[in-house]
């Protein structure tokens, strides 16, 4: 077989592949943040001493990340349907499945934070008068945040990975518009390794500035 990416122009990126490109940009951006909020809640309801709040918050964490997420994806446009009478979409359902399932390691990564930070801090926050909530808020998580940036961070480069996974449902992501592409232009293979080198690149740009993120709060520290 002879490669050739003679095909490959702007027009192809236009007509195919922005769209997906576009639609993984949204997945991913709507997840992180519906995550990391999501996650925060968990988080302070594992380490809030109360068993009615540690223990369902813990059995949600354990289970999404005891479950592989092609399957999760798989239910949620499955049964979620069934269950309000009419059908989501594969979009809209890729964006809730993918919100739910990152916010059970983002709440890890947040939990891990809140941790990092003195409890020195929170007693002094009660001494000069702070309530519980005041402590979190003015405190405690602004630091978590800070100390667990590049490892948020980290864990949406992941996510954006594996909005890929979407196919199962045949939501129109990055994957899918090279995919689309190669089909319509009879060269699957090296549409896939374009795809493969698309990813490659964000990915690892995202990784490197991460990477540069990191050594600045490590000198702030």
């Amino acid at each position: 077989m002879n490669l050739s990416f003679a095909f490959f122009d702007w027009s192809l990126v236009q007509s195919f592949i922005l769209k997906g490109f576009l639609f993984s940009i949204q997945l991913t951006l709507v997840a992180m943040v519906g995550g990391i909020a999501i996650g925060t809640i968990l988080a302070l309801m594992r380490l809030s001493g109360r068993k009615w709040l540690e223990v369902p918050a813990a059995a949600y964490v354990n289970t999404l990340r005891s479950i592989p997420l092609v399957m999760v994806i798989l239910w949620f446009f499955l049964l979620i349907p069934l269950l309000i009478g009419r059908p989501l979409g594969a979009g809209v359902s890729a964006i809730i499945t993918f919100t739910v399932f990152e916010a059970a390691y983002y709440s890890e990564i947040m939990r891990a934070g809140i941790q990092s930070v003195p409890r020195g801090q929170v007693a002094a926050g009660y001494a000069v008068g702070m309530t519980y909530r005041q402590c979190m808020q003015l405190i405690v998580l602004p630091q978590a945040f800070r100390n667990m940036l590049p490892v948020l961070l980290t864990q949406t480069i992941i996510l954006f990975q594996d909005t890929s996974l979407v196919y199962a449902v045949g939501a129109y992501d990055l994957l899918k518009g090279f995919e689309v592409a190669g089909k319509n232009f009879n060269r699957p293979v090296e549409m896939y390794l374009l795809a493969a080198v698309t990813y490659f690149v964000i990915c690892f740009s995202l990784s490197m500035l991460v990477r540069r993120l990191q050594k600045k709060i490590a000198i702030i520290r």
